[in-house]
């Protein structure tokens, strides 16, 4: 039963995790006397907060230490379980950089307990390697992660948000969902070796000769962008020069245009591989590919002059296409014709999809489960001394791309073979085409606390 007056969001973990440096944070201001010294944090220390037009009361609390405790450290406790009892939300904050602990598993068992919403807030995740630190965090069994960081402001406002529709329900108070107008645009790079269309594609979208079309080869010289709405979604056309092979690029107009190709591609969200469909898919189509791949993009081919080839269906050139290119992972091909406009529609249909899909994030618990069926249906196979991979559990901590973290007893035991293998079960679970897929592979004992949400 929770008290009168604002509902009360209690901040509560071990000690040295950082609790009162968020309190500072949330409040935007130094309430809480903060040093780098266990259990400063004695009392409960309560303050009003106000974020989008809502009050609630935050309480800072000391480390929260279980099991046989007397003196200091069983009032510092009592104080504790008392806020835990008057809360409406608890921020449970953990330590991304020390990463988890016994002491975090028996708080989280407790947690699990209570009738109450918890927030499981990863603090000092001030760099990626904490962050990816976090993804460990979920085997508490008390909800996904959220990477913070206190000292550095990280994260403060989109955890604000959290707080108070977690309190209140729906979007906070004066804020607005938003809607597809109001989403950023897809930024689509047209790839591919000179004079198979690239411009001439970019035009046809546009309905208009937006960017120079010559049938001499290296017409395009710089990434030449343009911002469109496309059937209600703001999209961004990155059209840029071909790309040869790095041996026969010899004047500086043409180095510096390929650098800026280059430039091009990191700012896109998904790459139009552009193939000539009279020449087929080359190897300098199957390097440009896998540059784009490596670099997390989103893929999409455009097998461009259709109107020209006779003699094939559109079945058999997306076959031959997705086994020419079956590193990509089923791969969309569309064919099209820019001077005769056909296919577009098709084209950004799967720029779209593909472009979803690479910002996908899987709920941890079906992730796990596909995972479970891919390793019972092929367990992993020992080593010449007898060792054997066992595969605990994943989470997806990251999109754009996917980013998968897989916890295994020895990341040494993973041969490239079976993870290939886990990772075609999980694209055949999850609809990933286009997309590439991240792994990180994290050596732990076996979690005794593991738990899947979802």
């Amino acid at each position: 039963m929770t008290r009168d007056g604002p509902p009360v969001v209690a901040i509560v973990g071990r000690p040295n995790v950082g609790k009162s440096s968020l309190f500072n944070r949330l409040l935007h201001r130094r309430l809480a006397i903060v040093e780098a010294v266990p259990g400063l944090t004695r009392d409960r220390l309560e303050a009003a907060c106000e974020w989008r037009g809502h009050t609630f009361a935050l309480v800072d609390t000391g480390g929260l230490v279980l099991g046989k405790t007397q003196g200091l450290t069983a009032s510092v406790r009592r104080q504790a379980e008392h806020a835990i009892a008057d809360a409406a939300l608890i921020l449970f904050v953990v330590d991304a950089k020390t990463g988890l602990t016994p002491q975090d598993a028996e708080i989280a068992d407790v947690l699990r307990r209570q009738a109450r919403p918890v927030l499981l807030l990863a603090n000092k995740a001030d760099d990626a390697a904490a962050e990816l630190n976090a993804a460990e965090f979920h085997a508490l069994g008390v909800g996904d992660p959220v990477p913070v960081s206190a000292t550095a402001g990280r994260g403060a406002g989109d955890l604000l948000d959290a707080i108070v529709a977690a309190l209140f329900g729906g979007a906070p108070a004066g804020r607005r969902e938003p809607n597809a107008a109001e989403s950023p645009p897809v930024r689509i790079a047209f790839l591919g070796r000179p004079n198979v269309g690239k411009s001439s594609l970019v035009n046809a979208l546009l309905g208009q000769d937006r960017v120079v079309v010559d049938e001499q080869p290296g017409t395009t010289r710089d990434a030449i962008d343009t911002a469109l709405t496309y059937d209600g979604r703001g999209v961004v056309l990155i059209d840029t020069a071909g790309l040869r092979r790095r041996t026969r690029v010899v004047e500086s107009v043409e180095y510096y245009s390929t650098q800026r190709t280059h430039q091009a591609l990191t700012r896109a969200d998904v790459v139009v591989l552009v193939i000539d469909a009279t020449e087929g898919i080359t190897d300098q189509d199957q390097r440009i590919a896998r540059t784009a791949y490596e670099a997390g993009r989103g893929i999409v081919v455009a097998v461009n002059k259709w109107d020209l080839l006779r003699g094939y269906s559109v079945e058999q050139v997306q076959r031959v296409a997705q086994r020419q290119l079956r590193f990509l992972a089923a791969v969309r091909v569309c064919p099209t014709s820019a001077v005769r406009r056909e296919g577009i529609g098709a084209l950004m249909d799967a720029v779209f999809h593909t472009a979803a899909v690479r910002a996908s994030r899987i709920p941890t618990g079906p992730l796990n489960r596909a995972l479970t069926q891919a390793v019972a249906a092929a367990a992993p196979a020992a080593d010449s001394r007898g060792h054997r991979l066992h595969v605990y559990y994943a989470t997806q901590p990251e999109s754009e791309p996917p980013t998968i973290v897989l916890f295994v007893n020895d990341p040494r035991l993973m041969t490239a073979d079976y993870q290939r293998y886990l990772e075609r079960r999980i694209r055949d679970a999850f609809d990933l085409a286009g997309t590439p897929i991240r792994w990180t592979l994290r050596g732990r004992r076996p979690p005794e606390t593991a738990r899947t949400s979802g």
